[in-house]
């Protein structure tokens, strides 16, 4: 990015939250806008990861775009508290989201999932904030993912909520390659 579109940027911070589907959809139309305006972006994913997805292929076509899938696929949720292990990967996932944030060799970071993360009780919310609050001024930051907590909400400059009006689920129509995966 050029010297003088970085010095105009003001750096967002994007959360997609909600019940509908559409919140890592929409991160990654931000990020096909983003590289069109030639854009460095990194995307950590929260809980995608043991199989291969459709923007694991997309992302391969493009130099200035880095995606890492660092979950195992799904979480163990019960009764009581996370299990130690789900905890300890969240973790290990926000470090790699923090190091891309606070690197400043980026022009849009995505946390894809990390909601998720912070409502299941994986990763201490003000943790992320923490990191939020230091990042460089001119990078965008989204993170997705259901039920975002109302601290993140606050400190967001842009918030969108996905809500689920109608689902082919509800038909019996499972998931469709190139739509939903």
């Amino acid at each position: 990015m050029s010297e003088e579109g970085s010095a105009k940027r003001h750096g967002l911070i994007i959360v997609n939250t909600g019940n509908g589907k559409g919140k890592t959809t929409a991160a990654l139309g931000t990020v096909f806008r983003a590289l069109g305006q030639g854009f460095k972006v990194a995307m950590i994913q929260f809980i995608k990861g043991g199989w291969r997805y459709g923007e694991l292929s997309a992302a391969e076509k493009f130099a200035d775009f880095s995606l890492e899938p660092m979950g195992h696929g799904f979480i163990k949720l019960g009764d009581g508290d996370p299990a130690p292990e789900d905890c300890a990967l969240a973790e290990k996932t926000w470090a790699k989201c923090a190091e891309k944030i606070l690197s400043d060799e980026y022009d849009l970071v995505v946390c894809d999932e990390v909601n998720y993360a912070l409502s299941y009780g994986l990763l201490p919310v003000a943790m992320v904030l923490k990191t939020l609050s230091r990042k460089p001024q001119r990078l965008h930051v989204i993170l997705t993912g259901r039920n975002a907590p109302e601290e993140l909400i606050e400190m967001a400059d842009m918030v969108t909520e996905m809500r689920e009006i109608k689902h082919p689920y509800q038909k019996g129509i499972k998931a469709q390659r190139g739509i939903e995966f």
